[in-house]
């Protein structure tokens, strides 16, 4: 028996101890925000946030909160309260609700005519009304509040600081039950000012005519903007939304009153914070829930506003920030490089200094470079120049036969004209023609020689606008001996009217003779042989020039090195002719290929950019 109650009292006593390790359970209070407006409206949305915020992190209780509306610029009318009115008593009916709070003022109204029937026996906390909203009204002994202290005239001091040439002020609001009593107040502020300021109200326009009003006002003008929950057109809105038109259409500065505005076009001001205000209002709240707030009706006005500017507003109108007031916050500041990389700005720093020695290498290596690329250039102009050296050797017995002929035909001629000449009766005539056909020859020869010399002469690097079809003619000019002696006939399909090509004519008719030169002589052992050549405008602002042979054609494996340097597969060939073909195309910004014939042979093609390029 002993032993049975000893464990009994063990157990016993070790519930207790589990019991007092356990949380209390909580009781469940339950708060109703009455709302005049849309709750989702941006200010009350914050207003509602911190005030439920600060509701549940600091009770001990679980807080359980409703929300309800009563939408006052849109449903306004008597009948609608009593609806309301009605429609909430049925809602709540089996709802112990422990505290009210009445945001603005139309709601705390509200809850004085009908709270008692809706929730009877609950206090009411209310909150967004101001002193001279409040009155002189006796209040029950329930309801305790916060006043909100809406001031107008710092604001105003504030913008005739940063505007002291200003002559005009334009206050804009709205024509709803609260966008009204708020301009009551903003108006008994301007009143101070009407000697030194021409004030016009602008609250009956449609806001689309309002808009067209804002956007032609004089200089020397700043807009200060209330609310506009609904327009002189009857129309309702959201006050954030309408403050964000109205400085976006206004050629003037915009200043307003709420800390929400800053960002959305005002330039800022001495500015009230829903947010604050919605903190304020959940401690009383609190205070009721717990029953340490004293008995009897209690009031209290906590400041909440600060002088606050929206940063790119003040680039906009071209405000120094040195003429803000003391102690002003500023939002939006586009941070400098400095504060929004400090760790990366100092790396940079040491970055640079590092490579300053590289820096200085580099430039060393680019003066060397470009001495390399110097020496590049010229040593390629020497090889282009000895192959053309070597070509003119090639080309040695037609460059004779095309100075010999002239030179034959001129001395038959003169030996011609000195006998008709040298008879007893001169033949004056016939002598006379003998000579006129010596000067042709001499202006053949002289042609001759001088498109030898171009062919031939030092490249100058100098490009001028050519004729295409000229250079190739030229050519053919200058081997038609070769292709006579090879029995290499000739097909040509040159385009007409071809815009001219920006060119270095000595390069590039030394392209022109390699291609025809190495077709000719890949044409040695074939049959039948012709030698194709076709110009033509591409379309694409460039001229393609076409030599196509019918020789035994290039080897697959070998189509992507005949270009290189180097690369050649004759046996006294120095590799270099394609080579040089390719740098003097390229060089002119444009491309060179071959491809198989459509029988046999190859096909080398090139296109340069035209004139118009």
């Amino acid at each position: 028996m002993g032993l049975r109650t000893a464990l009994l009292a063990l157990c016993t006593g070790l519930a207790v101890w589990i019991a007092s390790t356990l949380p209390v359970s909580s009781a469940t209070r339950r708060v109703v925000l009455l709302f005049d407006e849309r709750p989702e409206l941006p200010g009350l949305t914050l207003l509602q946030a911190d005030l439920v915020r600060t509701l549940t992190s600091n009770s001990a209780d679980r807080i359980e909160v409703y929300n309800e509306t009563m939408d006052q610029s849109r449903f306004g009318s008597n009948n609608y309260q009593l609806i309301l009115r009605d429609f909430l008593r049925a809602k709540y009916a089996d709802k112990k609700i422990d505290v009210t709070i009445a945001i603005f003022s139309p709601s705390l109204d509200f809850l004085l005519n009908y709270g008692a029937v809706i929730f009877p026996g609950t206090p009411i906390v209310f909150c967004g009304i101001d002193k001279t909203e409040l009155g002189n009204r006796l209040l029950p002994s329930h309801v305790r509040g916060i006043l909100v202290k809406r001031e107008f005239a710092p604001t105003i001091e504030i913008a005739l600081s940063l505007h002291p040439k200003t002559e005009r002020a334009v206050v804009v609001a709205g024509t709803s039950n609260f966008d009204t009593r708020l301009l009551d107040q903003a108006t008994r502020d301007f009143g101070f000012y009407e000697d030194r300021l021409d004030i016009q109200y602008l609250t009956t326009l449609p806001l689309q005519n309002l808009l067209t009003e804002l956007s032609r006002l004089p200089p020397q003008t700043l807009v200060f903007y209330t609310t506009v929950f609904r327009d002189g057109a009857g129309e309702a809105f959201v006050p954030h939304e309408v403050v964000e038109r109205v400085s976006a259409a206004a050629n003037a500065p915009t200043y307003g009153f709420l800390d929400q505005y800053v960002g959305r076009g005002i330039v800022g001001g001495n500015v009230y914070s829903f947010s604050a205000h919605g903190v304020e209002t959940a401690k009383l709240a609190l205070r009721v829930l717990t029953g340490t707030e004293a008995p009897g009706p209690r009031v209290y006005e906590v400041p909440t506003n600060k002088i606050l500017f929206d940063w790119r507003q003040l680039q906009r109108w071209g405000i120094s920030e040195s003429k803000l007031p003391q102690g002003s916050e500023i939002w939006f500041r586009e941070p400098s490089a400095w504060e929004q990389n400090r760790t990366a700005v100092l790396g940079f720093t040491a970055a640079i200094l590092a490579q300053a020695l590289l820096i200085a290498w580099l430039i060393h290596e680019r003066q060397y470079r470009r001495r390399a690329e110097r020496t590049a250039r010229e040593s390629f102009s020497e090889l282009a120049q000895l192959n053309r050296m070597a070509t003119a050797g090639e080309l040695s017995a037609t460059i004779a036969h095309e100075v010999r002929q002239p030179l034959t035909a001129m001395a038959a001629m003169a030996s011609a004209a000195l006998r008709w000449l040298s008879r007893e009766n001169p033949d004056i005539g016939r002598a006379r023609d003998a000579l006129d056909k010596v000067v042709v020859a001499s202006h053949h020869a002289s042609d001759v020689i001088t498109n030898v010399r171009a062919m031939f002469e030092k490249d100058t690097q100098e490009k001028t606008p050519i004729d295409v079809n000229e250079l190739i003619r030229s050519v053919l000019g200058l081997v038609y001996i070769d292709l006579r002696k090879h029995s290499v006939e000739t097909q040509m399909s040159l385009g007409e009217q071809l815009p001219p090509v920006i060119v270095n004519e000595v390069q590039i008719r030394q392209v022109i003779l390699n291609l025809v030169m190495n077709a000719i002589e890949a044409m040695n052992a074939a049959e039948p042989r012709l030698l194709s050549i076709k110009s033509e405008n591409t379309g694409h602002n460039s001229t393609r020039v076409s030599i196509e042979d019918t020789g035994s054609g290039i080897d697959p494996s070998h189509a992507d090195r005949v270009f290189k340097p180097m690369f050649t597969t004759k046996a006294r060939g120095m590799g270099m002719g394609l080579a040089i073909c390719r740098s003097i195309i390229e060089s002119h910004g444009g491309k060179i290929w071959v491809s198989a014939g459509a029988s046999r042979g190859s096909i080398f093609q090139f296109e340069l950019p035209t004139s118009g390029h």
